[in-house]
């Protein structure tokens, strides 16, 4: 479970409580600590659209930018025409709402989750998802931090997730995470598969990462 969580006195506090992120991402309004489901929900289907994570009762917007919004896409694209032919379960994108630790909403880039994990088809019409994804996968931005990201990840491993894919488009690496400190690091060399969640899933890195080269003439 993750660690108990230190009082926050000041700013500083709530900064280092939320991973050290950069400020602009955490909401002012409402209040830090009186933020709801409800407020995350008004925000993430609103117009504009505003990408957000319930934190503690803190609203925070989750970094996704240009070329990483690019993979998330074709990761998600890779699963499903690896799932759905198979009828294995379905996968959700950015936008995807999940309940972790009974009170925190998160977000995470592209996520799987088994129809055998499902328990029926009101489920999949709750707002807010009740069930952990099998995958969980974060494709990491500039403005992302390795605190933050180890937070979410234990929020997820407590909450069910078997496998955390952390996808980073700066180094052209995968780490694969099998519990909250447990992982491997796989380059361009390698390959990327489901494991034990998705067996018979496989994704070449060079492949994934190839997907942003610009055609040639």
């Amino acid at each position: 479970m993750p660690a108990a969580l230190e009082p926050i006195d000041t700013v500083a506090d709530l900064i280092r409580r939320l991973g050290d992120i950069p400020p602009e991402r955490i909401l002012w309004n409402p209040i830090p600590g009186t933020a709801t489901e409800a407020d995350a929900l008004r925000l993430n289907d609103g117009e504009p659209k505003r990408l957000v994570e319930l934190i503690d009762g803190i609203l925070v917007e989750k970094a996704m930018g240009f070329p990483e919004s690019f993979l998330a896409s074709w990761i998600a694209t890779c699963l499903n025409n690896f799932v759905i032919p198979r009828r294995l379960g379905i996968v959700g994108g950015a936008d995807l709402l999940v309940r972790v630790l009974g009170t925190q909403v998160r977000l995470t880039d592209v996520s799987y989750f088994p129809w055998s994990s499902i328990p029926n088809a009101a489920e999949l019409r709750e707002p807010i998802g009740r069930i952990a994804p099998a995958i969980a996968v974060e494709v990491v931005s500039p403005s992302n931090t390795k605190r933050e990201i180890e937070r979410k990840r234990a929020e997820f491993f407590s909450s069910g997730t078997f496998l955390f894919w952390i996808v980073d488009p700066k180094n052209e690496t995968v780490l694969v995470y099998t519990d909250a400190l447990t992982f491997h690091v796989l380059t361009t060399a390698d390959t990327l598969d489901g494991g034990r969640v998705l067996p018979g899933f496989s994704l070449k890195i060079a492949d994934l990462f190839g997907y942003l080269d610009f055609p040639s003439e």
